[in-house]
């Protein structure tokens, strides 16, 4: 199918249960289970937001990955990037699908990688209580060089599969928390060596990461967005090809206030927040892309809606009035960036195919259907 872009959509791995969120949240666990008790917290506030064609689906069962596939290959969608966890040490975890799709090579659909390199606390999912101390209980490590081979020949085989989407004939490979990547030199040039050395021709390195990065009370709003080329050089500095721009904060403030953010921020590393953070969507998507997003090596992002009160209660982020109709106005804009870019580089990455904690997903519900799906093959198929 010819597409005027590359959207590769983000996949959570993490619908079924697992023994360490059964010791952490109480067995069977998983994220279905905030995502069915979330409660409206104003009037005409869509929750809860229900799965419609795949219901609450287990991923342990292979005609689920087939329908998902099927669906984002209709709609024009290139491949998932799965996210991936690899703690250290060959810690592991949700990583039962992804090894499923890669030994019995079904779904016949594109995928890459994406790793998800960041601790496991309390509140990864949901906090029990809003006040309750916030409690790690998977540590992200870096032991060094040889956990970097380790990780790589661990992943290899999904690295030489016909399925793994290039870029310029190299694996793409995403680093979900870039900055917190201690040394992140060191660990590009290890594996760029070990492809070679296993017959590939290195790595297409992408770093996520935040337009604003961290917001701080003593820097101003300009300087802040000023800064975002800088910021994105600096990590290509390192050995970076592209970075994977997420602008979210930056349409927060440019759509309620610089001050107002700022102070929601400081109260959240509290345990407090100013009640809902609310945002109309028809007005965020007038502030998602910016003109460093038509540069080569930067690779926007799609987001269809956003909504956090699965996993936040009260204290949620919320993008309301989201509809297929505004989601296609978003991506014209979108595609308005990358039109002059080479093909191999019109990537949009979709935040996200199925992140219904976050109520971010383009999987059928129960209100809108296929209509995020429809709006986004019609866009963007040729």
């Amino acid at each position: 199918m010819k597409t005027k872009a590359r959207v590769i959509a983000f996949y959570l791995p993490q619908y079924y249960p697992v023994k360490e969120n059964d010791e952490m949240w109480g067995k069977g666990f998983t994220e279905w289970r905030n995502v069915a008790k979330a409660k409206p917290l104003f009037k005409g506030h869509y929750q809860p937001q229900l799965p419609a064609d795949l219901g609450f689906y287990d991923l342990r069962i292979p005609e689920v990955r087939e329908e998902q596939a099927k669906m984002a290959r209709e709609a024009g969608i290139e491949g998932f990037c799965y996210w991936h966890y690899w703690f250290g040490n060959g810690k592991r975890i949700l990583d039962m699908p992804f090894n499923e799709v890669l030994t019995s090579g079904k779904p016949d659909f594109p995928f890459c990688l994406g790793w998800a390199n960041h601790s496991w606390s309390n509140k990864t999912w949901q906090k029990l209580d809003r006040f309750q101390k916030d409690t790690t209980f998977i540590e992200q490590l870096y032991p060094g060089k040889e956990d970097y081979e380790a990780h790589f020949y661990a992943m290899l085989p999904a690295f030489k599969d016909s399925r793994y989407i290039t870029v310029d004939d190299k694996p793409l490979f995403l680093i979900y928390a870039a900055e917190q990547l201690p040394n992140a030199k060191e660990f590009i040039d290890t594996w760029n060596e070990l492809a070679h050395k296993n017959g590939l021709k290195g790595f297409h390195f992408v770093a996520r990461t935040a337009s604003t990065g961290t917001l701080n009370p003593r820097i101003s709003r300009k300087k802040l967005f000023n800064s975002v080329n800088e910021r994105y050089n600096k990590l290509l500095s390192l050995g970076f090809d592209a970075i994977s721009s997420s602008t979210l904060k930056q349409a927060d403030i440019m759509t309620k206030g610089y001050y107002r953010k700022m102070l929601n921020i400081l109260l959240s590393r509290k345990s407090f927040q100013l009640g809902t953070e609310r945002y109309d969507y028809k007005k965020i998507i007038e502030h998602l892309y910016y003109p460093e997003d038509e540069r080569q090596d930067v690779y926007p992002q799609l987001v269809p809606r956003w909504d956090k009160t699965p996993r936040k209660g009260r204290d949620a982020q919320i993008y309301y009035n989201s509809t297929p109709e505004y989601f296609r106005k978003s991506i014209k804009y979108a595609l308005d960036k990358i039109k002059d870019k080479p093909d191999e580089k019109k990537i949009l990455f979709l935040f996200a195919w199925n992140e219904w904690g976050e109520g971010a997903y383009m999987e059928p519900d129960l209100k809108y259907g296929h209509g995020y799906l429809d709006v986004l093959r019609e866009e963007i198929c040729l």
